[in-house]
């Protein structure tokens, strides 16, 4: 893809993490060149909410995307809550939120009792959800039924399971996110889900400035390396260029209710 190439949807990128935030006007630049031109940037910390909401007033095209991470499951409060629900008034989705099944603190305990009131403030809110899942797919889906989820539906970030959970997932109106990982040579699932699974419930991500796609795995991830991400969708589906641009922006506008 070039620079006349469609247009993309980057929708999982941390444009206000370093390095990124650094080089911010250059980072946009090179996306826009190829194509990109609109950036769905999520949270992790509350701390670093007003940085993101800062950042996304600066990049034409950027959406917001605040949450809590499971990795940061032990700065929620009621006061927390409040300034989250504050914050999505101008943000389009929760995110990224989840569960995280590598990490020994939080406890699973506490990161699922963050992730259950995260999921009720967005169905409350009618918000989609951006969803991070490590090792934890099938209670993810267990809690995302149980908390009602369907009813906003959203984005399985960086989606690593199998065909029959991404088939469970779409069924609660989730598509699933296409990053990096489907370029390295020992990728197997993401593969078979992204050739099996229906093409309206995908979308293309990044996760700049990680998982960095083939060529450039190893170094920083930019949202400039989007086209890299999509061709390959492309390859594995039999679309071209410009079809895998129209499907996944589609689709990307439809699941985050974008115009």
């Amino acid at each position: 893809m070039s620079a006349n190439a469609e247009f993309l949807i980057d929708t999982h990128v941390h444009l206000d993490c370093t390095p990124l935030r650094e080089t911010l006007s250059a980072e946009v630049a090179a996306a826009v060149c190829v194509g990109v031109h609109r950036f769905v940037v999520p949270g992790i910390w509350p701390a670093g909410w007003p940085l993101l909401l800062q950042t996304v007033r600066e990049v034409p095209g950027a959406l917001a995307a605040p949450g809590v991470h499971p990795l940061a499951a032990v700065a929620w409060s009621p006061e927390v809550a409040r300034r989250l629900e504050s914050c999505l008034d101008s943000a389009v989705a929760v995110g990224e939120i989840g569960l995280d099944g590598t990490l020994r603190e939080p406890s699973p305990q506490r990161q699922e009792e963050v992730f259950r009131a995260q999921l009720q403030l967005a169905v409350a809110l009618k918000k989609p959800v951006l969803i991070h899942c490590r090792k934890a797919l099938g209670r993810v889906l267990e809690l995302l039924r149980a908390e009602g989820a369907q009813q906003v539906g959203g984005i399985l970030h960086a989606y690593s399971g199998s065909v029959e959970s991404a088939q469970e997932a779409v069924r609660m109106n989730f598509a699933l996110g296409v990053g990096g990982p489907i370029t390295f040579a020992g990728a197997r699932r993401i593969l078979e889900v992204a050739r099996r699974l229906p093409g309206e419930w995908l979308v293309l991500e990044t996760d700049a400035p990680d998982l960095t796609p083939v060529p450039h795995r190893g170094g920083v991830n930019h949202c400039a390396y989007l086209p890299l991400i999509a061709r390959r969708l492309a390859e594995l589906r039999g679309w071209s260029d410009a079809e895998t641009a129209e499907i996944t922006t589609a689709n990307a506008k439809r699941v985050l209710r974008l115009r």
